[in-house]
C-alpha cells in the first residue's frame, strides 16, 4: 500500500506529520513574525490584507471566522471596519501564535468582538452556517489537505456568505518572477536568519510558496468545494492572489 504524503517545502513527508511540523516551525517563529511580514514584503502585505478586507463585503454587525488567523492583524482590520459592532473569531492550529495575537490586541486595548480558537482549518469546530464572511490569509498553502479545509470553510459559512483567501501565488510577469525568485531564496532566508535566528523556516515559507498551485487551480479547489462566483485578483503582478466566493 503506497504511503500518503504530502510537501513540506520541497521535501516529501506523511501527511499526518505535516500539521505537525507546521505547528512546530510557527512556535519558532511567532515572536518576530510580524516584524519578519513588514521586513519581507516590504510592508505590501499590509497593502494586500486591505484589498482583502476592501472585496469582502463585510458590514457592521457581521460574524466573521479568519482561519489561520496567527497574530491576529486581519481579525483587527475586519473589527475595525465594522465598527466594532460585530465578532471575529481568530483560529489557528498553533498555539503560540494565537498568545501573541492575543496579547498584541490587548496592548491595543481591543478585547471586546474578538475570539480565539484554536483549531485544524481541515475541521473547524463550529457550527455549520455561522458565520458571514471566512477569511484564510496566507494559510492555505500550509494545510495538509486543502480541498478538506475549502470544504469545512464552505460548511460554517453561511447562505449568501463570502469567503476570502489570500495566498502568495505564481507570477504572472516573466521579468518580475526572476527578480523575485532571486529575492526570495537569497535574502527571505538570511533574514530569518539574522532577525528570527531561524534560517530553516523561512527557507520552508519560501519553498512552500514554490508548491503551491496556481490560480486557476486554486479557483478549481474552491469551486470543487461548492463555492460560486469564483474569481481571483492578482497583486504585485501575482506574487499574491485573492480569490474570493460565494455561498449561494
Amino acid at each position: 500500500m503506497q504511503e500518503n504524503k504530502t510537501d513540506f517545502g520541497f521535501a516529501r513527508i506523511r501527511t499526518e506529520d505535516k500539521t505537525r511540523r507546521v505547528s512546530a516551525l510557527f512556535s519558532s517563529v511567532a515572536a518576530n513574525y510580524d516584524l519578519m511580514n513588514d521586513l519581507m514584503s516590504l510592508g505590501l502585505h499590509r497593502l494586500w490584507k486591505r484589498q482583502a478586507l476592501h472585496i469582502s463585503h463585510v458590514r457592521r454587525g457581521s460574524c466573521v471566522l479568519d482561519v489561520a488567523g496567527g497574530t491576529g492583524d486581519m481579525a483587527r482590520l475586519y473589527l475595525a471596519r465594522m465598527g466594532g459592532q460585530g465578532r471575529v473569531v481568530v483560529s489557528d492550529v498553533n498555539q503560540a501564535m494565537l498568545h501573541q495575537g492575543r496579547d498584541r490586541s490587548l496592548d491595543l486595548g481591543i478585547s471586546a468582538g474578538l475570539d480565539y480558537v484554536q483549531a485544524n482549518a481541515e475541521s473547524l469546530p463550529f457550527a455549520n452556517y455561522s458565520f458571514d464572511c471566512i477569511c484564510m490569509a496566507f494559510g492555505l498553502r500550509n494545510v495538509s489537505d486543502k480541498p478538506a479545509a475549502l470544504l469545512s470553510m464552505y460548511e460554517k459559512l453561511k447562505f449568501g456568505g463570502t469567503v476570502i483567501i489570500v495566498e502568495f501565488s505564481t507570477v504572472a510577469v516573466p521579468v518580475l518572477r526572476r527578480l523575485y525568485d532571486l529575492y526570495s531564496f537569497k535574502l527571505i532566508p538570511m533574514l530569518g536568519k539574522f532577525i528570527a535566528k531561524d534560517e530553516a523556516s523561512y527557507r520552508y515559507l519560501v519553498e512552500s510558496i514554490r508548491m503551491h498551485p496556481d490560480q486557476e487551480t486554486v479557483s478549481a479547489m474552491m469551486e470543487a468545494a461548492g463555492f460560486c462566483r469564483v474569481e481571483y485578483f492578482n497583486l504585485s503582478g501575482g506574487i499574491v492572489a485573492i480569490h474570493r466566493g460565494y455561498k449561494l
